[in-house]
């Protein structure tokens, strides 16, 4: 694992921001940290960063134990939810400086910044005082200094948050290139966005993890296929026939069919959509949409709320 977090607590006071949280991010993955405000996700990105100190549990980054500046120089890099920049440093001068506390040998910096300013779009700008720029310029900076060097593990908080919409297209698109080359931790309120980008999710809530897993398996695509009709006959019995073995349910209110199954070898959801498909277009059934499972917002939206015995949670 590229992160791994047992039995984590932290508290504020009487606050319980983390309660006895566990978690752990696969090495080359790209993992969504989803949860509402306060639901512990940047103190559990403080306190893999060595930024807090955990009140109990243990905390295992890169398989070297927790954050020792001396073990994980250049290893692990984070873009915190409010990275503040030097506003007098021009950009050229603020990413040399970070690279060479990422490890950044002396002689490769030049290089290791044109790239990184290059990657965010801001090669024009090497020059100019950092307290220049706009709100949407800051954060591509911010997200340009967690990639200096060669960091195995990346914790981005909100990466786009504040880009306009080419923007966070390619940072998603760079985001995503990167997976199997190092372990990206993305936090993020937009749900569609991380669904895009990730591979793995977890969700928490009142300082734990409430589910996690593969994204795949957390939003049911190897499970359930949802088939939306447009007004006009619906054959279920003929739906049925064909599915023997799986359950097809009929929502009338939605005109939705949903179908629950078992993938196995030889039998995959893209099978399942096949055999639905042909009883229902052979019965003139006009469909509007199929899709695989629930998206990863309905997911998280149909989970649970917070038991009332758990502590509403101060941070986020």
């Amino acid at each position: 694992m590229a992160l791994s977090l047992r039995g984590v607590g932290k508290s504020y006071g009487k606050i319980q921001a983390l309660d006895g949280l566990d978690l752990d991010v696969p090495r080359g993955s790209i993992f969504g940290l989803v949860g509402r405000n306060g639901a512990g996700k940047t103190t559990t990105f403080a306190i893999a960063c060595g930024f807090l100190r955990a009140d109990r549990g243990s905390v295992n980054v890169l398989g070297a134990g927790p954050f020792d500046a001396a073990r994980h120089r250049g290893r692990l890099s984070a873009l915190p939810q409010d990275a503040a920049l030097g506003r007098d440093l021009t950009l050229y001068e603020q990413l040399s400086y970070l690279g060479r506390l990422q490890g950044v040998p002396r002689h490769e910096i030049r290089g290791e910044v044109e790239r990184i300013l290059h990657l965010v779009d801001l090669s024009d700008r090497a020059g100019t005082r950092t307290r220049t720029l706009s709100h949407g310029m800051l954060r591509r900076l911010g997200i340009g200094q967690a990639f200096l060097g060669q960091p195995e593990l990346v914790l981005l908080d909100e990466p786009t948050n504040g880009l306009d919409p080419n923007q966070a297209h390619s940072i998603r698109d760079f985001i995503v290139a990167q997976r199997g080359t190092r372990t990206i931790v993305v936090s993020s309120h937009n749900l569609p966005e991380l669904e895009t980008m990730c591979d793995h999710v977890a969700i928490m809530d009142g300082g734990r993890v409430v589910r996690s897993g593969p994204i795949s398996q957390v939003t049911g695509r190897n499970e359930e296929v949802h088939i939306v009709l447009a007004d006009g006959p619906v054959p279920l019995a003929q739906t049925q026939a064909a599915l023997a073995g799986d359950t097809v349910e009929w929502d009338a209110s939605a005109r939705t069919l949903r179908v629950s199954f078992s993938s196995r070898p030889g039998r995959q959801a893209e099978d399942v959509i096949g055999a639905a498909l042909r009883p229902l277009l052979e019965a003139g059934a006009r469909i509007s949409s199929v899709s695989r499972g629930q998206s990863l917002e309905r997911t998280y939206l149909a989970m649970p709320a917070l038991p009332p015995e758990l502590p509403k949670q101060g941070r986020n």
